[in-house]
């Protein structure tokens, strides 16, 4: 896969903003309330891509663009790289986006504990209670949709749905906006993959963006304990003492979305089991 590759240059001029800038600003609030400060420390950040070609790839290269976007107003440069295999990360590296199953999550983890690492592809529960630090699940772990699927049959019963953490039909908090954008980037619909690379990117860049963090331990920090990402979901979203997001799930009926979780009078962490993990 060859890197995605954008070169920022500051300027003394105000910058004219990109066609699609107005739609993406009311999807993107933060990007707003950042533009009147001019630009920050011109910097460049790193994320790299652990895994094949698919959904999650595609959502990552969706995060970065929008990124980018977001750093030409703050004098800063986004890529989205190959994951080199072996060795320490360049010291532009601030995160890992990681499409691989358990054993090679866990094995990059390990390699580079002072760096996020991004799991949007394995929803084992097992690897919700490795309890390793820099190892952050944003896509969601099979207890919490099986708790999900159970929600709403206790008021639906017998209703045959199944939970996700996205659907390409999903129009509210600006949803709707999101899934325009990215198939007209990538001809696709966003699946729970996609949501899951392209979460990973944007919670990362509005950290660094908010001048939060500008290293890979000062973000993983703010990352662990100080993140709230609407994530077009209509929440604030963090991280559990074991890493994994908390997140509203889609109901999904025969392809058609009929319902959110956690549904009436309980809140997020009704949805998957409590952590065993040390509070970071």
């Amino acid at each position: 896969m060859p890197p995605i590759i954008a070169s920022m240059v500051m300027q003394s001029t105000p910058p004219v903003p990109p066609p699609g800038y107005g739609a993406l600003c009311r999807a993107l609030p933060v990007l707003c309330g950042l533009l009147a400060s001019g630009p920050a420390l011109a910097a460049e950040f790193h994320f790299y891509y652990a895994g094949e070609a698919g959904g999650a790839l595609l959502g990552a290269r969706q995060g970065a663009a929008e990124a980018r976007i977001q750093g030409r107003f703050l004098g800063q440069d986004y890529r989205l790289e190959k994951h080199p295999g072996e060795g320490t990360l360049p010291p532009q590296g601030i995160g890992i986006v990681a499409a691989v199953p358990a054993p090679a999550l866990l094995a990059l983890a390990r390699a580079h504990p002072e760096v996020a690492v991004f799991n949007v592809a394995a929803d084992d529960d097992a690897l919700r209670q490795s309890c390793l630090p820099n190892l952050l699940h944003v896509l969601p772990s099979r207890r919490m949709k099986a708790d999900a699927v159970a929600q709403w049959q206790a008021l639906h019963p017998d209703a045959g749905v199944q939970a996700q953490a996205w659907h390409p039909a999903f129009v509210k908090f600006a949803a709707r906006d999101l899934n325009k954008r990215f198939r007209k980037a990538h001809n696709t619909a966003m699946d729970d993959a996609a949501w899951a690379g392209w979460a990973a990117v944007r919670m990362s860049a509005d950290l660094i963006a908010r001048g939060d963090s500008q290293d890979a331990p000062g973000l993983l920090e703010q990352l662990r304990t100080a993140l709230a990402f609407d994530g077009q979901k209509g929440e604030a979203l963090n991280f559990r003492a074991n890493g994994q997001l908390r997140q509203p799930l889609l109901l999904v009926n025969d392809g058609g979305l009929v319902g959110e979780a956690p549904v009436r009078g309980k809140d997020l962490d009704s949805l998957g089991a409590r952590s065993a993990c040390p509070s970071p």
